[in-house]
């Protein structure tokens, strides 16, 4: 059932749309703006229906602080007014809201202005979910594509996405970075993984494809797959500024061979001058190559994996990151096997067609 939030300082009116309301949704009362505001940090109502005049922060005021906020600012809002004149109804559409019920309220007519919106909402929601989807399939594609110049099958991206939302869960689990890592934050951060080596689209194949260790002039080259991403992904979110998740990308391409003591690449930042989001993406993208085969190394146990992460801590790896990966350590080592596994038998099933 559905869920509308009321919000009006006069107790009687309150009641009435409760009454109005409680047969067709479940209602949520609140009698002043700032109350709306702290009822919505803890539950997403479906619909709010706003008064104007209201004392202290008035409907326009309310609604201001709403379209502030990333998590609020999509919910419907029909403001409720006495006022008939134009001046108010062109107010009201223009700071944001999705239409306006005059007062005293009739029943039918307010059922169906929310009914009709809930629609348009959960359109908008489908749509929007539609083009994410797209969206990822198509990032995740050309991940792949730049993942397999070196070597590495497609499947790096998807797990490493995997292992940045098992950590970034952990950390929010244990209450660590909680004004960075919000809910949203963390679900644009997985959602920029898959980008993090797209600089390597300027790599030449000599450096990418050589089966052993890099010199000194051709490391200085590959390090530059770091600015290259950064400067390409910058470019992405200046032509499409609403993709925010973009600015995560950025500093993960950027960033995520950065040391937690300092002498990564390839700015050499330090501890907290590195973004979490590249901190987080450091463990996970560390880990992948260490268990995966590479043109240049074999595959490593799981375990052995882990004693490298654990010996990193606080010189290549951020100590809480690296907490939070002992615990969930297992479930990396099992995305990683069904991942792997997966990735051998198409190998055969490719190898059996060809010969």
């Amino acid at each position: 059932m559905k869920q509308i939030l009321v919000v009006d300082d006069n107790l009687p009116n309150l009641k009435q749309i409760n009454m109005q309301l409680c047969d067709n949704y479940r209602v949520a009362l609140a009698k002043s703006g700032a109350q709306a505001l702290q009822i919505c940090l803890n539950e997403r109502p479906d619909l709010i229906l706003l008064d104007i005049q209201m004392p202290e922060m008035d409907g326009f005021q309310t609604i201001e602080k709403f379209k502030e906020n990333i998590t609020m600012r999509n919910i419907p809002i029909i403001f409720l007014t006495a006022n008939h004149d134009a001046a108010t109804e062109v107010k009201a559409l223009e700071s944001g809201a999705v239409d306006f019920v005059t007062k005293p309220i009739e029943k039918s007519i307010l059922l169906h202005r929310i009914e009709l919106h809930l629609q348009v909402a959960e359109y908008h929601r489908s749509l929007e979910n539609t083009v994410k989807n797209l969206e990822d399939g198509l990032i995740t594609s050309f991940s792949d594509l730049i993942e397999c110049r070196d070597g590495n099958t497609g499947g790096h991206v998807v797990r490493t996405s995997r292992y940045v939302e098992l950590l970034g869960r952990e950390l929010r689990n244990r209450g660590m970075f909680a004004d960075e890592l919000t809910e949203k934050a963390l679900e644009m951060i997985v959602r920029a993984t898959p980008l993090h080596d797209v600089g390597k689209i300027g790599v030449s194949d000599v450096i990418l494809l050589k089966p052993a260790l890099l010199n000194d002039e051709e490391f200085a080259l590959m390090k530059q797959h770091t600015k290259i991403g950064a400067d390409i992904l910058r470019s992405m979110y200046q032509r499409t500024p609403t993709q925010h998740y973009l600015q995560y990308a950025i500093m993960i391409a950027e960033s995520h061979h950065e040391r937690y003591e300092g002498k990564g690449y390839l700015r050499g930042l330090k501890g907290e001058e590195i973004p979490l989001c590249a901190r987080i993406m450091s463990v996970a993208d560390v880990y992948d190559a260490l268990v995966d085969t590479r043109v240049y190394k074999r595959a490593m146990t799981h375990e052995d994996a882990c004693r490298i992460i654990y010996a990193g801590k606080g010189s290549q790896f951020d100590p809480q990151i690296v907490d939070a990966f002992q615990a969930v350590h297992a479930q990396f080592n099992e995305a990683a096997r069904a991942s792997l596994n997966l990735e051998r038998k198409e190998d055969l099933s490719e190898l059996a067609r060809v010969g």
